[in-house]
């Protein structure tokens, strides 16, 4: 009798696991008949995403990236415009299916979600006025220093032992070096670099700091435990890759022919084959 009672509760174990196995449905599934790329992008911040001025469609670097990856997945995209500090809860939601706004690769994120392999290594840099005598990140310790809220910027501004003041946009984390709020805004290489040629005409001449404040790899972010939907997005970035559209991608929004005149140097690599500080 108590084999069979214990045998009986095994096959109820096992039923209960199996129900609780098909009632999470797997994502890639759900996408493919509904044969949509539910994709997360900034809300405004160009280049990456921002609505274009004269259509207000979102337009920018992110978001041709997830149209060329729902092309590559057979899926149409669907382009949902996310806060810097939404980026992260939306997709471990289920909000979105995948989040394409710049999203680096930090413990806390890889806590909360999964990232395909990057597709390149952004810079967090440092913008100070033109006129201030600091040459690297060690002469802004213990100073105020702007950036947008929730973002990997605030994160290496704390890691430098600065002291963070954030805003919900990047143009208040630049009019704060602009008003004396802060002695100088962090963001990324592109946004720094539009910003110092962009002060030059405009308030106080800003200069960049040539030492990264951290080195950060960038990946599309998606809802943990979802293995085959990983798979299928880092099949598409590698093919993307070989195709040469992430370079003309790049080219389009970030190239020499651009404002931010940068080359692409960085490829598809696997984040295990990257060398770089965690960010908490």
């Amino acid at each position: 009798m108590p084999n069979r009672t214990a045998f009986r509760l095994t096959l109820i174990g096992a039923c209960l696991c199996a129900a609780s196995l098909l009632a999470h449905a797997d994502q890639w599934s759900d996408i493919s008949q509904r044969k949509e790329l539910r994709c997360g992008t900034f809300a405004d911040v160009p280049p990456f995403a921002a609505p274009d001025p004269k259509t207000r469609e979102m337009v920018g670097h992110d978001v041709d990236l997830c149209q060329a990856l729902a092309k590559e997945l057979g899926l149409t995209a669907k382009v949902t415009p996310l806060s810097v500090e939404a980026r992260v809860p939306e997709v471990k939601l289920g909000r979105v299916d995948v989040t394409i706004a710049n999203l680096a690769y930090t413990k806390s994120r890889g806590d909360q979600i999964q990232f395909s392999d990057p597709y390149y290594v952004a810079k967090e840099m440092l913008a100070v006025k033109a006129s201030d005598p600091g040459t690297a990140k060690a002469d802004f310790k213990g100073k105020r220093l702007s950036s947008t809220k929730g973002s990997t910027s605030e994160l290496s501004i704390k890691m430098n032992g600065s002291e963070p003041v954030t805003f919900q946009d990047t143009g208040s984390a630049f009019m704060a070096v602009q008003q004396n709020k802060s002695v100088g805004m962090v963001a990324n290489t592109m946004t720094i670099t539009k910003l110092v040629n962009q002060s030059k005409t405009e308030g106080v001449a800003l200069k960049m700091i040539a030492e990264p404040m951290v080195l950060q790899p960038i990946g599309v972010g998606m809802k943990k435990d979802e293995p085959v939907l990983l798979s299928k997005v880092n099949a598409a970035l590698y093919a993307l890759e070989k195709s040469g559209e992430l370079d003309k991608i790049w080219a389009k929004w970030l190239g020499p022919n651009t404002e931010y005149k940068m080359a692409r140097q960085e490829k598809v690599t696997p984040l295990a084959d990257l060398k770089f500080e965690l960010l908490p």
